[in-house]
């Protein structure tokens, strides 16, 4: 034991790469696959969360593509129209509007309105390339913070399904060793116990 270098003595976490007399086919296997298993984790997990977003980012640019503002005209007054009575608008009321489309075309739909507003008083009203009312599109901000929120949630849950496949994978690899070693010691075990003197 004299002049033993102690580093090669222990196993360290990287002994699976290392040349040793311990080393089988299969812990090489077994590193590959934990390697492989983390780097996808974090990329594909990153790259996900990514794609969610973008996805989510770009859905909500489309609809606002699809959508423009008209100046529409109250055909009555807002005082007899029906209530808002849930959402953020509850407090308005839907009142009949029209509107002049850019071919010349009229067009009358519902919109909300606060409940003083009179007939012929004017309204900002988003309509769809049908020219039919549709509700306003999502700010920047709320876009943005859906974007975030769905790369938050997609990535986590991508990472855990790839780390949870590795898992499978790396206790079926465990159950294989497992077999391997008995089926050795099937073998060994009669020698070894000749060697022992029957103790073994």
């Amino acid at each position: 034991m004299t002049g033993a270098n102690p580093g090669r003595m222990t196993c360290g976490p990287f002994w699976h790469w290392r040349r040793n007399p311990l080393r089988r086919h299969s812990d090489v296997v077994e590193a590959w696959v934990v390697l492989a298993v983390w780097t996808v984790t974090v990329v594909g997990g990153l790259l996900a969360g990514w794609w969610a977003g973008a996805t989510v980012d770009h859905a909500f640019a489309e609809r606002r593509a699809a959508l423009h503002v008209v100046s529409a005209e109250l055909t009555e007054n807002a005082k007899n129209g029906t209530p808002v009575v849930v959402g953020y608008d509850a407090g308005k009321v839907w009142v009949t509007v029209r509107w002049t489309a850019l071919d010349g075309s009229a067009h009358t739909g519902l919109a909300k309105a606060v409940p003083t507003a009179t007939a012929g008083s004017r309204l900002p009203v988003w309509v769809d390339r049908g020219e039919r009312v549709a509700a306003p599109p999502t700010s920047g901000s709320e876009t943005a913070l859906d974007s975030v929120a769905a790369a938050a949630l997609v990535a986590p849950l991508a990472a855990t399904a790839v780390w949870g496949a590795g898992r499978v994978l790396r206790s079926r690899l465990m159950r294989r060793r497992l077999a391997e070693w008995d089926a050795e010691w099937q073998r060994i075990g009669p020698q070894w116990r000749n060697f022992s003197g029957g103790k073994g």
